[in-house]
């Protein structure tokens, strides 16, 4: 950068008032604590906005758990609630739950003011003088949201430019452009940006994207080119329709697109996606940029042939940077390549025969579509080189489980650990639940030993399956800081997922040799 100062790009994110408009996103005041935590102090984005006022009492107290933990820390002039031009309501809201800031929504295009709200410009602008005003006097700050900003520059830019004029003066501190029904492409974004810097140079902007055309990341950094100095987000792109701009491919097209500079710490990025994840309800797409469980997984062996030469097939995403590890797939496509990064991580040397007979068996399950995990390797390994089955450390001897109506499920399990057959029963909220249960029992309170944390559990059906079909049960478990995958195909998803847990079982059991 020949020493050039970098740009400065302000980060609000929104995803506890505009992500919450998701259809079927609804966050428990605890959650939205939570969620504020970790984004003002784990991921240090700029300024959170955390509800709209007048909405329910449950949303008031979730707004006053976050304020008072803010202003224990010293952010609470980072916290902001959405506000309404309705004279003193929304004002004494905001103050009863303990804010500081107001986004005062403002119809920002001719037809929203005439049409909606059935008033001249001058009346609106008298409207919001007045809450304005009285909002200072109760020692509240106030931006101000132009709703509707991108049709109003299309269609009556003379409008929006009568209305900022009749604000300018009144202690703003910054107006935020939101392209609220996500019409806008790059270039006229960057044409009306720049109408609004070159028109009030003084004066701060923020834009809100959404992306109903997929485009509004697109459009942020439009608008950041046009000299916007602020952007609105959510994380995972949660929003109303389509969404907004999400945090994390905002960051990173910031940083490496721009060479902008943000407060963000990308190395939490990850970990704050999935907690947004799992409050939710919405799941992270496998493809997601930066998030997604598959972006930085290559699946071609020449891909990884390439990066174990010269990192050719590697950009600036370097998992890395947002707490995560690149992975490189195994199956049909993988090559000799990938299945020997595999091999080095999990420590097994193979010479090349072995490795040739190991990754045709690969291609031959990847054929069949199953999917295979790195810890899938040892087994296949071990099957491929003709090993013993006793090698198993852990065998489910037999099992039972059985449900009736208005009972709770019961499991009996009878499991060999290096020899020795232990047996136990117990009840569960499910069939696998009370059959885990068990398992847990036994590693618990007759080895003495911990038992992994499941973390995620998922199951699929092949396109097309019948009452009939497969069902493969994929496994997360989380066990002495590491992440583990067990998968397991099988008619009858109960014994799928016990077959993946005894899969686990003898990964883990390799530690205590």
């Amino acid at each position: 950068m020949g020493g050039k100062e970098l740009r400065r790009v302000e980060i609000m994110d929104t995803t506890l008032r505009d992500g919450e408009q998701t259809s079927g996103v609804s966050f428990m005041p605890h959650e939205k604590l939570i969620v504020a935590r970790a984004l003002l102090q784990d991921l240090n984005v700029d300024r959170i906005e955390v509800a709209s006022a007048r909405v329910s009492d449950g949303e008031r107290d979730a707004v006053r758990r976050i304020c008072e933990w803010a202003d224990r820390n010293d952010m609470l002039e980072r916290v902001e609630v959405l506000g309404f031009v309705d004279g003193h309501a929304s004002v004494d809201w905001i103050k009863q739950a303990g804010a500081l800031r107001m986004n005062l929504l403002c119809k920002g295009s001719r037809r929203h003011c005439e049409e909606q709200l059935k008033k001249s410009l001058n009346e609106h602008i008298a409207d919001i003088r007045e809450v304005i005003v009285y909002a200072h006097e109760q020692g509240i700050g106030v931006n101000v949201y132009l709703e509707d900003w991108s049709n109003g520059m299309k269609s009556s830019a003379d409008y929006v430019f009568g209305l900022v004029d009749g604000l300018q003066g009144l202690g703003i501190h910054r107006f935020m452009l939101p392209d609220t029904l996500g019409i806008l492409n790059p270039l006229d974004l960057i044409n009306f940006m720049r109408r609004m810097r070159k028109r009030y140079p003084k004066l701060h902007f923020d834009f809100h994207a959404h992306n109903d055309y997929d485009l509004a990341i697109s459009n942020v950094l439009a608008a950041v080119l046009a000299g916007c100095q602020g952007i609105h987000t959510c994380v995972n792109g949660l929003g109303e329709r389509a969404g907004n701009a999400p945090l994390a491919s905002v960051q990173a097209i910031l940083k490496d697109q721009f060479q902008a500079k943000t407060n963000i710490d990308e190395s939490r990025l990850n970990e704050v996606s999935r907690l947004v994840e799992g409050y939710s309800g919405i799941a992270i797409p496998p493809n997601q940029p930066i998030t997604g469980g598959n972006v930085f997984t290559q699946v071609a062996g020449v891909h990884a042939d390439g990066d174990n030469k010269a990192r050719l097939y590697q950009n600036d995403l370097i998992p890395e940077r947002f707490g995560r590890k690149r992975e490189y797939a195994l199956g049909k496509n993988s090559g000799k390549a990938n299945i020997m990064r595999n091999l080095e991580e999990l420590g097994l040397d193979l010479t090349p025969e072995q490795a040739k007979r190991v990754t045709e068996r690969i291609i031959e399950l990847g054929d069949k579509k199953e999917l295979v995990t790195q810890e899938d390797l040892p087994y296949i390994v071990s099957d491929v080189l003709k090993h013993a089955t006793s090698d198993e450390r852990v065998k489910l001897e037999s099992y039972m489980v059985n449900t009736s109506y208005g009972l709770r499920p019961v499991a009996s399990v009878r499991l060999d650990v290096n020899g020795t057959v232990y047996e136990e029963t117990a009840t569960g909220d499910g069939q696998y639940d009370a059959f885990v249960r068990c398992i847990r029992h036994i590693y618990r309170d007759k080895l003495g030993r911990q038992f992994p944390w499941l973390s995620n559990y998922t199951v699929t059906i092949p396109p097309g399956g019948r009452t009939d079909a497969l069902v493969q049960t994929i496994i997360e478990w989380q066990f002495e800081g590491k992440t583990y995958h067990t998968h397991a195909l099988d008619a009858d998803q109960t014994e799928a997922a016990i077959k993946a847990t005894i899969k686990l079982l003898n990964i883990i059991e390799e530690n205590y040799k």
